[in-house]
């Protein structure tokens, strides 16, 4: 009985091993990656180089192949997707009540409230670098090389892209938001200090 009871033990542990293994494995891992990207966080322009550099390979590629337009048909709306998240705000004063909580200033005199993206920058640069990676890998797949007339799949993205621009740009003028932080009034607490010394000074 015992030894019956030992035996299951050990059968026990030997199935569980490996799970165990390939879950600390899997989460170590997790953790490696999550610790590159928050060291790579304020590298913001290496990491649109290297973002430039993988969708030029991609592009390349596809023009010598001459081929995968649906693939990049995919890819295009998928950018578009990502696009708009990102030039959107987190909260839509379009369906936000105004009397439950903050808004968006539409005065000058209003209180200064710094633009909250739905999809943050480091998302938005992720997402978009991990898109144009994984249609590369498609390429080198015959399965994906869908034969497709491209010009239609072109005009057609074009056309939804216009589109879609026009209502969220109409979105930004309604609302009076700009997503980005470009010509904006900083504070600078150096210039801020000086000024309030000589005020002090008699």
């Amino acid at each position: 009985m015992d030894i019956n009871s030992a035996g299951a033990t050990a059968g026990d542990a030997c199935s569980s091993t490996p799970t165990t293994g390939f879950t600390q494995l899997t989460a170590s891992a997790s953790q490696s990656f999550q610790h590159f990207l928050d060291k790579m966080t304020p590298h913001l322009l290496y990491r649109w180089i290297a973002f430039v550099f993988i969708a030029i390979l991609y592009v390349v590629r596809v023009y010598l192949l001459q081929g995968f337009y649906v693939v990049s048909y995919g890819l295009g709306i998928y950018i578009l997707n990502l696009l708009i998240g990102f030039l959107s705000p987190q909260v839509d004063p379009e369906v936000q009540d105004l009397s439950d909580g903050p808004t968006l200033p539409t005065r000058e005199t209003d209180e200064f409230r710094p633009f909250v993206r739905r999809l943050p920058e480091l998302k938005f640069w992720y997402s978009i670098t991990k898109a144009f990676g994984v249609a590369f890998v498609l390429t080198f797949f015959s399965a994906f090389d869908v034969p497709v007339f491209w010009p239609i799949l072109l005009f057609y993205w074009i056309v939804l892209f216009t589109l879609t621009m026009r209502r969220q740009i109409r979105h930004m003028i309604k609302y009076k938001y700009v997503p980005f932080s470009f010509g904006k009034q900083r504070y600078d607490v150096k210039t801020a200090v000086s000024s309030e010394s000589e005020n002090l000074l008699p």
